[in-house]
């Protein structure tokens, strides 16, 4: 019997529960977890909470959330596609704010790379694949899946395996996505490619007429051997590696100058960025379409390729340059990180301030559409108040249309264009100025597509 004390803790508890149910809040008390999840039955994979708190004598795992435009299957839920009236599922076009996915429940996953309607994802298993991919599959950009011999997908709508033709212990560790193409990187620092090469991005020689949806071709960037590579990133479709020795190579499309190789041609060949970033120590390239800045360990930033909106105004007026050079940005302090979007880019300072330029919705209100050099957006938009006065950015993400910015809290802010409300703030319309997204744990790390994002995040202890 409960003495009179207690009733009405109980009381409370009771109430508390029939309150936070509704809203998919899930506590898990004082257990320990394995070491990976015990995989959930498929049957209620619908039924995964959206928040999540775990005893503090529990290991925090990493999951995975995505948002936006569903119908290309890069949100990884088969669901949203083709749904189960028994279960009172319905078609869902779009999903305009964060969901848990269920792929994350089974896998522990390393790394992400959101491309143009498809999701690829770096997995650090005891076994098994190390690298799967959903979504658009036109030109076999998440590989060849052929459930009938002879007919290949054209779109996957859950998360399947991407066969590199590896060791058996070389496992992918980063995966960086464009338009059509992917590029993985393994912790035996080899390089492969997939997907459409048509102007090279594979760093292969281009084949006329090459049937892309036919038959996946992994090529293995031998010119990158003995290269540590500790970054990999896509442009529309132009490639890059960063070096750990600071070097940044390119190749693919260059009719903007956006391979740096000091021509305005396609490069299938994997080769050095020339210019001012040469014997620089370079720790970041940015690039999601055809406009590239690069971040070295001094805090300089450098610039080349598309500059029709002054995103290199400040060294240049000419609208292409196909060489990198050093942007003059007066004033400001030492730069930590950076953006490019595709026609507006951010920069980061060691003060956790945020500046953007460009054309478009660079976070400034719908008043001010267009900067021709860094503006600050004020840093209340990303959380600093008198509650949490020690908020401040730390890194920095972009789409074509879209940023996204994780606090020093892991909260993650996002705006701009918002096709299928992939900003995720649970509408459709575009977004001038940062808001943040709600979001059950600590964002690590987001990626943004065209018209989908997905993060890593953190279970909140």
């Amino acid at each position: 019997m409960l003495s009179h004390s207690l009733k009405p803790l109980r009381a409370t508890h009771n109430l508390l529960n029939r309150v936070l149910q509704p809203a998919c809040l899930h506590a898990v008390r004082g257990k320990k977890r394995a070491k990976f999840r015990k995989p959930l039955d498929p049957k209620h994979a619908e039924d995964l909470p959206e928040f999540e708190f775990i005893g503090k004598r529990s290991r925090p795992d990493t999951l995975l959330f995505t948002w936006g435009v569903a119908d290309h299957g890069g949100l990884g839920r088969a669901s949203f596609i083709r749904p189960d009236a028994s279960k009172k599922q319905h078609h869902r076009s779009y999903v305009h704010h964060p969901h848990r996915v269920e792929f994350g429940e089974y896998h522990k996953v390393v790394d992400v790379a959101c491309g143009y309607g498809y999701t690829v994802l770096a997995v650090n298993d005891e076994s098994g694949p190390s690298c799967y991919g959903t979504g658009l599959n036109s030109d076999s950009q998440v590989g060849t899946h052929e459930p009938r011999s002879g007919h290949p997908l054209g779109m996957l709508i859950n998360p399947a395996p991407i066969d590199l033709p590896v060791k058996e212990k070389s496992r992918v560790i980063k995966v960086a996505s464009g338009r059509a193409h992917t590029v993985m990187l393994t912790d035996s620092n080899s390089v492969w490619t997939v997907g459409n090469n048509a102007y090279g991005q594979c760093g292969r020689p281009v084949i006329p007429d090459e049937d892309y949806g036919r038959e996946a071709y992994y090529h293995h960037l031998t010119a990158l051997e003995g290269t540590r590579v500790k970054q990999v990133e896509c442009g529309q479709d132009t490639s890059f590696f960063l070096s750990e020795e600071g070097v940044v190579y390119s190749c693919g499309w260059g009719a903007d100058g956006q391979t740096g190789r000091g021509h305005y041609d396609n490069e299938p060949s994997v080769g050095a960025v020339v210019g001012d970033i040469s014997g620089e120590k370079i720790t970041k390239i940015s690039c999601r379409a055809d406009c590239a800045l690069a971040l070295n360990d001094k805090g300089d930033v450098f610039g080349w390729g598309n500059s029709e909106y002054h995103q290199l105004n400040s060294i240049t007026d000419e609208m292409q340059i196909h060489t990198s050079r050093k942007l003059n940005f007066p004033g400001l302090k030492k730069v930590i990180d950076v953006a490019s979007a595709g026609t507006m880019c951010l920069l980061l300072d060691e003060d956790g301030q945020v500046y953007a330029w460009g054309f478009g919705p660079i976070g400034k209100g719908p008043n001010v559409t267009y900067s021709k050099a860094p503006t600050l957006i004020p840093p209340t938009l990303f959380g600093q108040n008198e509650l949490t006065p020690n908020a401040k950015v730390i890194s920095l993400a972009c789409g074509i249309n879209q940023f996204a910015v994780i606090n020093s809290h892991g909260s993650l802010f996002t705006w701009g264009k918002n096709p299928g409300g992939c900003l995720g703030q649970s509408h459709t319309k575009d977004q001038c100025f940062p808001i943040r997204v709600c979001i059950g744990g600590q964002v690590l790390k987001v990626s943004c597509g065209v018209d989908h994002m997905a993060a890593m995040v953190k279970e909140i202890v």
